[in-house]
């Protein structure tokens, strides 16, 4: 829907764009697409409902989406309210037990039940879950070495609780969609 003062596509124009887009969702129809959204791009209200409709279109045409969202920021900005402060090496945020369950908090608790909530406001139905559930994702320690620049020698850092994905049981995801 286009916003208060804002045109709405001509008839015209949505019919030339599905005629265009009719051979994809024929080839993929059936099939589960992973779409990553970053918590970058969640901060503009429009482009989240933008980005649910779009979704929403997917499974209309008989894609089955799945997000996987970020939430970097949104993070950040609530271990700040909470007085905590956050330290980054090579990009990656040291976690220690409290700052994971407020990362939890923050990406299982509200970023997903608000995705879930623009999915709804567009028309569709989702159900959100994180990758604790049903042991959906398994990860790895990461492991980050230094060099001290006086001796060269390499030092191991401990980033606490911050892992890489090795391995998705897609069961739970295939029980769902």
């Amino acid at each position: 829907m286009p916003e208060p003062g804002e045109k709405a596509p001509d008839p015209g124009t949505k019919a030339a764009v599905l005629i265009e887009a009719l051979p994809y969702f024929q080839r993929y129809a059936g099939r589960t697409f992973v779409v990553k959204y970053g918590g970058h791009a969640m901060g503009d209200p429009a482009a989240a409902r933008d980005f649910a409709e779009d979704i929403v279109l997917l499974k209309a045409v008989g894609i089955n989406p799945v997000v996987v969202h970020g939430g970097g920021p949104q993070i950040g900005a609530m271990l700040k309210k909470l007085g905590v402060e956050s330290t980054f090496i090579d990009g990656l945020r040291v976690t220690d037990k409290a700052t994971a369950e407020v990362a939890e908090m923050v990406l299982s608790g509200a970023i997903n039940k608000e995705l879930v909530g623009w999915s709804a406001a567009a028309g569709g139905k989702a159900i959100g879950i994180s990758g604790k559930d049903g042991g959906l994702v398994t990860a790895t320690k990461v492991q980050r070495t230094t060099k001290d620049p006086g001796s060269n020698i390499e030092q191991a850092i401990d980033l606490g609780f911050v892992g890489e994905p090795s391995r998705v049981d897609t069961s739970v995801i295939d029980t769902i969609v």
